[in-house]
């Protein structure tokens, strides 16, 4: 019995963690949303042949495959994420020296041999959290970036 009450506290215990780890908010899931809709664009070109056009709205906070179906996409990944808990503090597309965070529909493309536009994204919070997402131009995967990577970047 003793063994029994000390799993149960043990368990009880591990509960937040495991229902935070399942029900993102917030930045993580802005972040985990937006690298799902990369992947989508990228598994739309590869599948379809054609290339795929990934749209960000740095005014309006939005990040989608354009013609992407409403009701989902390849697999379970996303056709479409919105920037929630977080505003989009730079954004640079195929080394471009401008700052794209606040002009309307920024285009990324993905080709269907796999690869894309480079892009780098970031993200900062009210507490001044820094997160990033990067596209490497050669595989077209996207990668999700820790605020030293940002700092990096940034200085």
């Amino acid at each position: 019995m003793v063994v029994v009450a000390i799993m149960a506290l043990i368990l009880a215990a591990g509960i937040p963690s495991l229902y935070g780890f399942f029900h993102k908010s917030g930045l993580r899931k802005t972040m985990s949303d937006i690298l799902e809709t990369c992947q989508s664009a990228r598994a739309k070109a590869i599948l379809s042949g054609t290339t795929a056009t990934l749209v960000i709205n740095g005014r309006e906070g939005t990040v989608e495959v354009e013609g992407g179906a409403p009701g989902g996409g390849y697999g379970s990944w996303a056709h479409s994420a919105k920037i929630e808990g977080a505003k989009l503090e730079a954004l640079k597309v195929s080394n471009s020296h401008n700052d794209l965070s606040q002009v309307d529909n920024v285009h990324v493309h993905f080709y269907p041999d796999g690869t894309c536009d480079e892009m780098i994204m970031v993200l900062t919070t009210d507490q001044n959290q820094l997160r990033g997402i990067s596209l490497e131009c050669t595989t077209g995967i996207a990668s999700a970036l820790t605020q030293a990577q940002v700092e990096g970047l940034v200085h």
